[in-house]
């Protein structure tokens, strides 16, 4: 039941990233605007500018916001993966690494105690934070995640890009057999030579409707790559026939 609610909800590990990544900044807003409140009845101190700065550290692509991603990713990739045990293990795989990243991050502070205590240092109070302002937080601290989360990031990076390549693969096979019907002889040929870091566009004059009707054609695309996986004859699928008449409407608009 899971995995179903899964497959309807991500297509690919794109989606999981984006999904995941909005859990984690949505926690982070909740967390920054907690632990202000808890410095300020302590301490009497605000610190909105070292909160802040710190969790949207590397434009919000570090901490928690990483870590759900990566686990979005793997989530995604199961959607995408015809071997069971992939399916199963995929999640799980994002999961530790998830939980790896947060641990490597949360010991730090834990290994420089330590550190200070083989020294022989006394063991520091508890003192408020130093009220640091934005800037000067989200500077040091994306310098700081970005040495830590570099393996991490890389990893993301790869997900995003291998998921454009499998999603291109997806668009070009299933629309292969929509020329003339919904998609057009040019438009099919943009989208074979479709590349990353390229937006198709129909109708630059229209780019709301050209958009809206790129999107249909895509969502067109993989309803009928999960039908036919499910089994099924895309030819029946009341979802790929509602989408043919969307094409079929936006088009007269262009």
């Amino acid at each position: 039941m899971l995995f179903s609610f899964l497959r309807a909800e991500f297509d690919n590990m794109r989606d999981g990233i984006v999904y995941g990544a909005l859990v984690g900044a949505g926690f982070n807003w909740f967390e920054a605007a907690l632990y202000v409140a808890q410095n300020y009845a302590e301490y009497g101190e605000a610190t909105y500018g070292l909160q802040l700065g710190a969790r949207y550290a590397l434009f919000g692509l570090g901490g928690h916001a990483m870590f759900t991603a990566m686990f979005g990713a793997f989530v995604g990739f199961a959607t995408q993966t015809q071997y069971r045990w992939l399916r199963v293990l995929a999640p799980l795989a994002g999961l530790t690494l998830a939980i790896v990243a947060h641990m490597l991050y949360n010991v730090l502070p834990l290994v420089a105690a330590l550190e200070s205590a083989a020294a022989g240092e006394p063991a520091a109070r508890s003192e408020p934070f130093p009220n640091m302002g934005f800037v000067e937080t989200f500077v040091s601290s994306s310098l700081l995640q970005l040495v830590i989360f570099l393996p991490f990031l890389l990893i993301l990076a790869i997900a995003l890009w291998r998921s454009g390549v499998w999603e291109r693969s997806v668009i070009r096979d299933e629309l292969a057999d929509e020329v003339g019907r919904t998609v057009s002889a040019d438009e099919y040929r943009d989208i074979v030579g479709d590349r990353i870091f390229r937006t198709r566009r129909i109708d630059r004059l229209q780019p709301r409707v050209s958009a809206a009707l790129v999107n249909a054609q895509h969502e067109l695309a993989f309803r009928k790559r999960r039908v036919r996986e499910a089994g099924e004859n895309p030819e029946y699928d009341r979802l790929i026939a509602g989408w043919r008449e969307e094409i079929g409407r936006l088009r007269q608009m262009v």
